[in-house]
């Protein structure tokens, strides 16, 4: 299983819905690291480590919510970090 990570803006209805504990809880449960925070200007930020599979399932996961729509995802590949060890919620 080859890591990537990737560091993604969401942007949408991400604020005040869940979002980053959505995205805490299925990081978890699929063994992803990195961290998640919201930003001033309404959006999210994100950086996620771990298999590819596993990170399109969590973004699947955060956007079925009910109350989440994610409107726009930019995102890009960064060099893994090998000394993560779990996913986080960022102030």
């Amino acid at each position: 299983m080859k890591k990537i990570r990737k560091h993604i803006f969401f942007s949408g209805m991400v604020q005040g819905v869940g979002f980053r504990y959505r995205s805490y809880y299925a990081a978890r449960q699929l063994g992803l690291t990195g961290w998640v925070r919201n930003l001033m200007d309404g959006r999210v930020e994100m950086e996620v480590q771990g298999d590819d599979a596993a990170i399109r399932e969590m973004i699947d996961r955060i956007g079925s919510g009910w109350s989440v729509s994610i409107d726009q995802m930019e995102s890009w590949e960064l060099p893994p970090e090998t000394d993560e060890r779990e996913f986080r919620i960022r102030n």
